[in-house]
């Protein structure tokens, strides 16, 4: 199976569709996103246009209150406030938007996923791999993703084209 990781949207619904449509054409079941959504329009924008199961940790720049309220009419979304995790295929996946508090999980992973610094990151700490897939936005870097190979535990950042 193959997850799409990203982060950082910050509104920014023009690459979040270029994202959306290469997940539709790769047949992606999963998506993740760490963080800094900014508002409730991004959940309507993933509400009229995916059907996928979408795990959402809330960043520093989200409209949190407004995003929970939003979010309750929203079952595939399983929504986090500081870290969430999820098992697929035999693999612990965990997800925030700090990457402070990312380092301080990593004996618990295979592998843990953060926003925030919108800079594109992958290393391996011990038995995890530890990564940021950059941001959708493109503030300061190109707008990027990760995709996840659950069955190859390969993991690709992608620039979002």
């Amino acid at each position: 199976m193959k997850i799409a990781v990203a982060s950082d949207i910050h509104d920014n619904l023009a690459n979040l569709e270029k994202l959306l449509s290469f997940i539709k054409r790769e047949k992606i079941k999963v998506i993740i996103l760490c963080g800094d959504l900014c508002g409730k329009e991004v959940l309507e924008f993933l509400k009229k246009n995916v059907d996928k199961e979408i795990y959402l940790i809330l960043g520093n720049a989200d409209r949190k209150e407004e995003i929970f309220k939003f979010a309750k009419n929203f079952p595939e979304i399983k929504l986090f406030d500081k870290f969430g995790e999820i098992e697929i295929e035999g693999l612990k996946i965990g997800f925030c938007h700090q990457p402070e508090l990312a380092k301080e999980k990593l004996r618990n992973y295979d592998f843990i996923f953060y926003g925030h610094t919108h800079k594109p990151w992958v290393e391996k700490i011990g038995n995890c791999i530890l990564a940021n897939p950059g941001n959708l936005a493109g503030i300061f870097f190109k707008a990027s993703f990760a995709i996840l190979d659950t069955k190859t535990k390969k993991l690709f950042l992608k620039e979002l084209f």
